[in-house]
């Protein structure tokens, strides 16, 4: 090649690269709703999951002969919800959501940039101790994860305002649970 002779390379204009990340999105939100949710979290919005076959791939809890096998999904079966929770200044606010055993719920919660203690928690049904196991313990203004239920109870967080001005809480969840609220 001769220092005189170029080489041209296509350069894309902005709005040929914005409609290629929007097609991509989209065929991303569609792979993940039909595709990854049934054959991972065992998740199908569609229902096109179980037809294809892709539920059968999503792992089971192994039923051991000491163990009893898991109960029901939720008669609601999929569930998706987003409600936004207050705790008052100087208090603390239990937010709770009713789960079988082995289902899941895919949750992000977001308190705008203010840090509140947290504890991410479950009660087994019928327990009278008053024992509860926690899954995660800490402090963040915002969290987000996947869940899978070890036993069947009552499952969700206890958030605590340290400051002197109630805070609003963004909480997001998916999955196969029946909402309790409040407690």
């Amino acid at each position: 090649m001769t220092p005189e002779e170029k080489i041209n390379y296509p350069v894309q204009s902005i709005a040929a690269l914005a409609k290629a990340t929007v097609v991509a999105v989209v065929i991303a939100t569609i792979v993940l709703v039909i595709a990854i949710l049934p054959a991972e979290y065992d998740v199908d919005p569609t229902g096109l999951g179980e037809k294809m076959g892709l539920t059968q791939l999503a792992p089971k809890p192994k039923v051991v002969a000491s163990q009893k096998a898991p109960q029901e999904k939720p008669k609601g079966g999929f569930m998706s919800d987003r409600v936004e929770v207050t705790i008052p200044a100087g208090k603390g606010q239990e937010y709770k959501f009713h789960l079988v055993k082995g289902s899941r719920m895919l949750y992000s919660w977001d308190s705008m940039g203010i840090p509140l203690y947290f504890d991410f928690h479950g009660e087994p049904d019928g327990d009278t101790t008053g024992y509860f196991e926690s899954y995660t313990e800490s402090t963040a203004s915002e969290v987000k994860g996947s869940f899978k239920a070890p036993f069947d109870g009552s499952h969700g967080w206890y958030w605590e305002n340290r400051t002197d001005e109630p805070v609003s809480i963004i909480l997001s969840t998916q999955g196969q649970y029946e909402v309790i609220g409040l407690k």
